[in-house]
């Protein structure tokens, strides 16, 4: 599903560069597909919790996403490649908590750890190899190949979600209610303001992701406009180059994450990015593309096993855990969609690498949050239970005690 998701989005910057679009005009469409897709995401995780359709929801959406892409295609004027953000957003928010969904009704609360940290390995993979096809193809053949790629692996997706038995997800156990299966009813939303580790949590990927959401894009355009590469070449490294590190941080934040819990393995994210910034600014060339994207296939690929798994331990035993995993998706989406606008017009205003080092230093307010709530944080992001010591009780306490 990688680069279903992905079509050309990571390619947009450039390909509206070409036609003549400027970087604040760039950042302002790609904020408005942020913004809504932001709006729809909680809503989403909620259907999700209840639909008995997951697999069907998942495919809808896939397809939806890549029709939205073709909009691109049609026409460059602004509010057509607006519409184009906007659905392919819309569309494609329901897949990451779909797939959390569908993951817990087949191996439950006690293997999710390890089975959402080999799924983000593996889309991680799909995404390097998703990007590397499509910086050959784009090369040879122009940016337009590139959708088509999109559409092949659109084919192959779902076909892979219909060989998922339907009889194998627990429609229970996917909202997170297998826990507490005896009582069967699922708490209020009220639970997801209650719980205050998932509230910090939040904030601090809000501020994450808008620091983190648009340097990629706006790091690949500064490297294109230096002339130091090729438009859909360079474009493809940058995500090549932090996918692979992401499939290594996955596998490793599945480790760290049974051993040591899920607090050091986010601090580790939050850190990475303020270096991240340091280095964008200070190395614009086609070289530089390599430590830039190390460290954000470390924060990136940490946060994509780290992230879910601390909502569902969080959220066991509430049935609103596809909720939880849209709402937090929705507030750190605000970030993330603000993210290239911000980045686009202190690069016009001021250049790039001002915008680069302001967008990095705005992690330093998520790392002085979760170490300022580190007593409060630390229980709830402990050593999740094994599948042998995993009970009710165990369960319920954890759920009490982040509360």
């Amino acid at each position: 599903m990688a680069d279903m998701q992905a079509g050309v989005g990571p390619f947009l910057g450039v390909f509206l560069s070409q036609h003549g679009w400027r970087t604040g005009a760039i950042g302002t469409v790609m904020t408005l597909g942020g913004v809504a897709g932001v709006l729809i995401t909680a809503p989403a995780g909620a259907i999700v919790d209840h639909t008995r359709r997951k697999r069907t929801y998942v495919i809808l959406s896939g397809l939806f996403t890549v029709l939205a892409s073709a909009l691109i295609w049609v026409s460059q004027s602004f509010w057509v490649i607006a519409g184009s953000q906007v659905a392919t957003a819309v569309a494609g928010a329901a897949i990451g908590p779909a797939v959390v969904g569908i993951t817990l009704g087949i191996v439950r609360q006690q293997g999710f750890n390890q089975q959402n940290g080999r799924n983000q390995a593996f889309n991680h993979a799909g995404n390097m190899v998703g990007a590397g096809l499509s910086g050959l193809l784009g090369w040879k053949f122009g940016l337009v190949a590139v959708f088509w790629l999109a559409a092949v692996f659109a084919g192959l997706s779902v076909i892979s979600v219909l060989r998922i038995p339907r009889r194998l997800i627990d429609d229970k156990a996917a909202r997170g209610l297998d826990e507490v299966a005896e009582r069967g009813a699922a708490k209020g939303l009220g639970v997801l303001f209650e719980s205050k580790p998932l509230l910090v949590l939040a904030v601090c990927l809000a501020l994450f992701h808008l620091g983190n959401g648009g340097l990629l894009p706006l790091y690949g355009l500064a490297v294109v406009q230096a002339h130091q590469g090729d438009p859909a070449g360079t474009v493809a490294l940058t995500i090549v180059v932090a996918q692979a590190v992401m499939v290594l941080a996955s596998l490793v934040a599945m480790g760290m994450a049974q051993a040591r819990g899920y607090w050091l393995v986010i601090l580790i994210t939050f850190i990475a990015l303020p270096i991240r910034g340091l280095v964008a600014a200070s190395i614009i060339t086609g070289w530089g593309v390599y430590p830039v994207q190390v460290l954000d296939g470390i924060g990136a690929g940490l946060q994509s096993v780290a992230v879910p798994g601390l909502v569902a331990r969080v959220l066991a035993g509430t049935g609103r855990v596809n909720v939880g995993q849209g709402a937090v998706l929705t507030v750190q989406g605000v970030g993330a969609s603000l993210s290239p606008a911000l980045g686009g017009w202190i690069a016009e205003g001021f250049g790039y690498p001002l915008a680069f080092l302001i967008m990095g230093g705005l992690s330093l307010g998520s790392l002085a949050l979760w170490l300022g709530f580190a007593p409060m944080l630390r229980p709830a992001c402990a050593q999740p239970a094994s599948p042998d010591s995993a009970s009710p009780d165990s369960a319920g306490a954890l759920t009490a005690d982040c509360a």
